[in-house]
């Protein structure tokens, strides 16, 4: 990428004020085709009950971070862009007196969005003592996600049998932005992989094309083979790991607990942030439908909102504080990690899902009634920070990972 074509790009981005780690500059079809009315935002969440919210600063001084897994005995794995691996104690201290580092993670390509991204534990992991990451690699001008397995010594803070089991093809050129990343398990110890569409205009369409990596939510096995039984496995053409398509840069992924359903966050542009119920063999309409405009003007991107054999996203924002939008300029929360509660120790909150916000500085509870957002709260946003992961804690509690370098427990 030229150094003027990244000052563009960034500037568009601050222009924008939505970027939040998932934005693009990137010009689109502007038809405004009629579409339905958009239903309106849920309501409000009631105030949480009982007693008031607590946050629990476990962690700080960590740079760039971006993904927050625990192991079985409660230790936590944070992944850093830079290419750091950490191993902390269950109470967030440093590990070995201060030197928490794992050794021998791969080398990441540490431009723009890129590096090292997400970690996932195996849920085998007691026994065969494998992790899971995704990472920016990069090979002469090209670069793409990829995702590596390895078998961690958590003793000895160190990897081994480290090896890339799958990478989105092709790789691009031009670009250091949209690489989706987000791994999560379903109940047959599969792996979903989330990819970006790119970011640039002559990559963001191929999110439609099945014979490309551009926007897709793949499943494969931890060998990094295609699932069998994955929906485009016999089409001609398609690549077979795909498991739905059409996505813009999904940041978040979390599986519904007792059930097989994977749930995802999307960046929209400018406006449109999505969380989708991620069906297999469903198209999810980017770039050909979104709620977003191009980034810096009030132009519809697409063909309007929705339309037929196109899914619709489960709930979506328009306004970085979740008001409705009325005429204007739309912002983005710019969603990232997310994770279904399921223990006791936040009472009500049970099957709630929370997201992440990056650009948004929040974090958001959504409750759901069956398979539909019915209601969502607006957690957190007076602390302003940038929430870049969440994950339910072994003792109950859910953790943040923000972009300023904390691990935040919250309590009651």
């Amino acid at each position: 990428m030229t150094l003027t074509r990244r000052i563009l790009g960034s500037a568009l981005c601050l222009l924008a004020a939505a970027c939040g780690g998932g934005g693009g500059s990137d010009s689109g079809g502007t038809a405004t085709a009629p579409t339905p009315v958009p239903a309106p935002a849920p309501a409000p969440a009631p105030a949480p009950e009982p007693g008031p919210l607590k946050v629990v600063e476990v962690a700080a001084g960590l740079s760039s971070p971006w993904s927050l897994a625990f192991l079985p005995d409660g230790r936590m794995l944070i992944t850093q862009r830079g290419g750091q691996l950490r191993l902390r104690n269950a109470d967030g201290s440093a590990s070995n007196g201060g030197n928490d580092q794992v050794c021998c993670v791969p080398a990441v390509d540490f431009d723009g969005q890129g590096g090292l991204l997400d970690v996932a534990v195996d849920p085998a992991f007691a026994t065969n003592r494998r992790i899971y990451f995704t990472f920016t690699e990069r090979i002469g001008p090209v670069n793409g996600t990829a995702v590596g397995r390895a078998e961690l010594d958590a003793t000895a803070r160190t990897l081994s049998n480290v090896t890339v089991i799958y990478r989105q093809e092709p790789k691009v050129g031009g670009s250091s932005a949209h690489y989706g990343s987000r791994l999560a398990f379903d109940r047959n110890g599969h792996l979903f992989v989330t990819l970006g569409d790119r970011l640039n205009g002559d990559q963001r369409g191929f999110a439609q094309a099945l014979d490309r990596g551009n926007g897709k939510v793949m499943r494969i096995t931890t060998d990094g083979l295609p699932v069998p039984t994955n929906p485009f496995v016999v089409t001609v053409g398609a690549q077979p790991a795909v498991w739905s398509y059409g996505h813009r840069n999904p940041q978040g992924a979390a599986m519904r607990p007792g059930t097989d359903q994977l749930w995802t966050s999307e960046h929209g542009p400018q406006g449109g942030d999505e969380v989708n119920l991620t069906l297999p063999g469903r198209n999810y309409g980017w770039p050909v439908i979104s709620y977003g405009q191009e980034y810096g003007t009030v132009t519809q991107i697409g063909e309007g909102t929705a339309k037929a054999g196109l899914e619709q996203p489960a709930t979506y924002w328009e306004k970085i504080d979740g008001s409705a939008w009325t005429s204007g300029q739309k912002s983005s929360i710019a969603p990232s990690g997310m994770a279904f509660y399921s223990a006791d120790r936040l009472t009500g909150w049970q099957g709630n899902l929370f997201v992440g916000a990056l650009a948004g500085t929040a974090l958001w509870r959504l409750v759901l009634d069956g398979d539909k957002v019915v209601q969502r709260e607006r957690l957190l946003a007076e602390r302003g920070e940038r929430i870049r992961d969440v994950r339910q804690g072994p003792d109950g509690w859910l953790y943040l990972l923000t972009d300023n370098g904390k691990v935040l427990r919250l309590e009651r």
